[in-house]
């Protein structure tokens, strides 16, 4: 990971030099180069940015193999530690450079002061520089060729050990019949259909190769050929068609393939493979492929007018979609009593009856849940158990060695296999990968949060056409589909709104960050070291414990641990003037220490879910500030220097009453400062209370993706509806009136392509409905609609049924009709309908193909809804219905107490639902 580290400094050096450019142009840079050593100092960070970047490409080759060799292993740590002095020199030079705080005196004052500072930091990379120029002199370090041969023989032997780490006997297998019959439906019905391409995708060592073993075994002896070919991640065109041609060798009985194929090129190979199989039924495996290029390189070997058969097998998402129609299976780590099964079948071999002693019971089930249902850790852990004595003092013996070496040897093919799939992650990824170990094991992470750590920490670049969010969001999906995370929750537009990282990854990120000095994490349980480490989870409150040497520059801290007091994380503060990130989500402390303020360098700083009562007006200082997350802590107002802070991209101030609140949430805002308009890089304003200072500069903000606003009258709506046209990147909106009973004149609201989510809180004229929505009917990239306070009715709301684009439509207090009609084709994409106070509400009625995508209904506090919605049987893709506050009637024959044939009646209506919830 050093050229990750490299890498990241390359480009901030970058932005350092991008500012004497800057200084130049405006001729700022000769007046200050008068009076001090800017001028060198500009001239060492070039010529320090030009010798790491000729270094890069070869720490990326480096580092596949350095675990098998000391010296570059000792070589890439020097460098990554040069690099972490770099970063320090550049931080500290770029903010004074920038530093304009202070009256004429103070910076005066300041200005002589500077003129040591320029000396001592030109000093210090003169000196790291001269290190570097000694590293530069041993050039048998750099010896390219030698390192390339050597990486591939290390990925060669990877992908060896990959593929036979884990084969088991067929009486072995376990969970996987579901996969296994589709597979071998796909691969063996409709031979009409002469090509078939099935493929079956997931995390390594989940099991794909097994159960794909296991089906071409059991096919093969069906089809005229067959051959199973393993991919390397370097693979050529032309030795991938060598190895199909030698793999079909071994069924040509008659000898038409007794060719010599070695110095032969690819199109004389492609022509002998066609030959071969024209006219035969055969079946190919891709095993372990990592690119879709691959398939469309080799399938002209492949004639049309035969009956085909591929699989490929693949922990990349994208390649899964190579796949013919529906035939792709996404295998996922094994339900717990299959975990069970397995352990018991590898640990207990030698016992006739496989099962667990009961004294043994309790360990076993620990070190089955370790392993989180992956396939392959539950067998090598299993098989290392096999050998040991079963006593009970022995396997806790060996669970507790587990855990203290996260990766030892019990885990060596564990390992092995996902160290594969981290191998081939570009440096940025890398990193992205890497910070998800800030999370405590099993964290939900989500995902807007996780885009955030990730820009504020420099992992992401704008590019010409996408956002830095736009780019994380792209590098999530690319770890999900690399199977590095699990999808834990999708929102209704299908984006990730939450993740998590399997255990068995979890450890072997961890090992490799520990061994990287990416993060540090302290849970509290044994005595930690935080040395030559740039970023610390803390996951206990006891960080007396830690051990930090005077040298450490955190740059990032993140606490998980709500039982931090001032006192202990004050005077943890106070050597880490560097500091870019720190992150005090759910916390209890109540003040903010003075030492955060001192951060110069700081870029986030998360509050969310505190006590915080105050943001004090220093907060002006931390001019590099991208975020600020206080989103429901107890803040009551904002200091007005939060205006100062220009490069300000988020800020959080909503809080959220949930505890104890029936039907729609009050949302509590905060009245921002008058110069809110000179936050022009802003993405996310939330929450924010209107006035008319307000609503006048919120017109300025034209980057604002998410917009929340709050006490709104019908007076000012129409310079709301002003500012919100100048919005033109707007994604999210919400908008809550003074009171319910507040009508909203909104019929002037003109809403930006872009907007996606929509919340309108407040009466609406039911009279201009019509014209209320055509300002966004015509948008098909509105997903959501929330809607409190409305008053609409049966008229006002079918204007809504031309919204064709919803996934998500909740009425909360907002419907006062007796009827509800979703006439055929209405809401065609919708999948969550929520209707809740709805006190007249007496009768639904939904048309054949009306909701046809809807996946979750829920009907509450509809006291006069007396039966279930007329053609609620037609809703087959419907999954779950939630009813509560129904009438008594229906709940009763919902509930089926008295099993009258009414009731089966209308329990047969929504049979094909598979959760059926219903409460008083």
């Amino acid at each position: 990971m050093a050229e990750g580290v490299v890498g990241m400094l390359i480009l901030k050096l970058g932005s350092a030099l991008a500012i004497e450019a800057i200084k130049v142009g405006t001729g700022k840079l000769c007046r200050q180069a008068k009076a001090s050593s800017v001028v060198r100092l500009f001239g060492q960070i070039r010529d320090i940015k030009e010798e790491l970047e000729s270094m890069q490409s070869f720490l990326q080759e480096a580092e596949r193999f350095k675990d098998t060799d000391n010296t570059t292993a000792s070589f890439i740590n020097k460098i990554r530690g040069l690099a972490f002095e770099i970063e320090d020199v550049v931080d500290e030079f770029t903010y004074k450079l920038e530093d304009k705080h202070g009256g004429f005196s103070v910076k005066i004052k300041r200005r002589f002061k500077r003129i040591r500072t320029w000396r001592r930091l030109s000093l210090k990379l003169r000196d790291i520089k001269l290190k570097l120029e000694n590293v530069d002199r041993r050039k048998a370090r750099y010896d390219m060729r030698g390192i390339a041969i050597e990486a591939r023989n290390s990925d060669a032997h990877c992908r060896s050990t990959d593929q036979t780490s884990y084969f088991p006997i067929e009486e072995n297998l376990v969970g996987i019949d579901e996969s296994k019959n589709l597979l071998i439906n796909w691969l063996t019905s409709d031979f009409q259909q002469e090509n078939v391409i099935s493929t079956v995708w997931g995390m390594g060592g989940v099991g794909k190769t097994t159960l794909v073993a296991h089906v071409y075994n059991t096919l093969k002896i069906d089809f005229d050929c067959a051959a199973w070919i393993t991919v390397s991640k370097s693979y050529q065109v032309q030795d991938l068609l060598k190895q199909i041609i030698r793999e079909l060798q071994k069924s040509d009985l008659k000898g038409e393939l007794r060719v010599d194929i070695v110095d032969m090129e690819k199109r004389s190979l492609v022509e002998i493979i066609r030959d071969f199989l024209r006219g035969k039924k055969y079946l190919l495996v891709l095993d372990d492929v990592w690119g879709i290029d691959i398939w469309f390189k080799i399938r002209d070997a492949f004639p049309t007018n035969s009956t085909s058969r591929f699989v490929i097998t693949s922990r990349i998402h994208d390649v899964a979609l190579l796949a013919t129609g529906n035939c792709m299976v996404e295998l996922k780590p094994l339900e717990a009593h299959h975990s069970w099964e397995l352990f018991c079948k590898e640990a207990f071999w030698k016992n006739e009856n496989r099962i667990c002693p009961e004294e043994l019971q309790f360990l076993a089930q620990r070190f089955v849940d370790k392993c989180n249902g992956l396939p392959i850790a539950i067998a090598c852990i299993g098989r290392l158990l096999s050998c040991k004595s079963q006593t009970h003092s022995e396997w806790e013996k060996l669970y507790k060695e587990l855990e203290v070496q996260l990766t030892n040897n019990a885990i060596l093919d564990v390992n092995i296999v996902l160290m594969v799939s981290l191998g081939d992650l570009p440096y940025i990824l890398k990193n992205c990968f890497l910070h998800c170990i800030v999370f405590p094991e099993d964290y939900l992470i989500k995902r807007k949060r996780l885009i955030r750590h990730w820009v504020t920490a420099g992992f992401i670049r704008e590019t010409e056409h996408k956002t830095m969010e736009e780019v994380a969001e792209g590098y999530l999906y690319e770890l999900v589909n690399r199977s590095l995370l699990q999808v834990v929750e999708r929102n209704e537009s299908g984006r990730v709104r939450s993740c998590r990282m399997h255990d068995i990854i979890r450890l072997l990120a961890l090992a490799k960050s520990n061994e990287e000095r990416f993060c540090r994490v302290h849970d509290g349980s044994v005595s930690s070291s935080a040395e030559n480490t740039r970023r610390l989870s803390i996951q206990s409150a006891n960080i007396e414990q830690l051990t930090l040497s005077s040298e450490v520059q955190l740059r990032s801290i993140y606490v998980f641990d709500n039982g931090l007091t001032i006192d202990s994380l004050k005077s943890f503060l106070k050597s880490f003037k560097l500091l870019s990130t720190l992150d005090l989500q759910g916390s209890k402390i109540r003040r903010l220490p003075n030492e955060i303020f001192n951060m110069f360098n700081l870029r986030f700083l998360g509050l969310r879910d505190t006590e915080v009562e105050d943001i004090p007006k220093t907060v002006g200082r931390l001019q590099k500030l991208e975020v600020l997350d206080a989103y429901n802590a107890k803040l009551l107002s904002l200091p007005e220097s939060v205006a100062t802070l220009r490069k300000l991209r988020y800020l959080y101030v909503a809080t959220d009453p949930k505890t104890n609140i029936k039907g729609v949430v009050a949302w509590t805002g905060i009245q921002v400062p008058n110069g809110i308009r000179h936050l022009t890089d802003l993405q996310a304003l939330q929450l924010v209370e209107a006035s008319s200072e307000t609503l006048c500069h919120l017109g300025a903000l034209t980057e604002l993706r998410t917009l929340s606003i709050t006490k709104v009258q019908r007076e000012q709506c129409a310079d709301l509806c002003n500012a919100i046209m100048n919005m033109t990147h707007l994604v999210s909106l919400a908008i809550m009136a003074i009171n319910e009973k507040e009508t909203l004149e909104l019929e002037e609201l003109c809403l930006p392509p872009t907007l996606s989510k929509l919340e309108i809180g407040g009466q609406l004229d039911r009279k201009r409905m019509p014209q209320i929505v055509s300002s966004f009917s015509g948008h098909e990239n509105i997903t959501l609609l929330a809607l409190a306070f409305s008053k609409l009715d049966e008229d006002s709301f079918s204007c809504l049924l031309v919204l064709h684009g919803l996934r998500a439509l909740w009425l909360d207090k907002a419907y006062e009709g007796k009827s509800l009609h979703f006439n055929a084709m209405a809401f065609p994409k919708l999948r969550l309908l929520s209707i809740s106070d709805a006190p007249q509400l007496n009768d639904v009625v939904v048309e054949e193909s009306a909701l046809q995508s809807l996946v979750h209904l829920s009907l509450t506090d509809c006291p006069e809804l007396k039966a279930l919605p007329d053609g609620i049987e037609h809703l087959r893709t419907l999954e779950k219905l939630y009813l509560r506050g129904v009438s008594k009637d229906l709940t009763k024959k919902l509930q089926n107490k008295e099993k009258t044939n009414e009731c089966n009646d209308y329990l047969k209506k929504i049979n094909h639902v598979r959760r059926v919830t219903v409460y008083p």
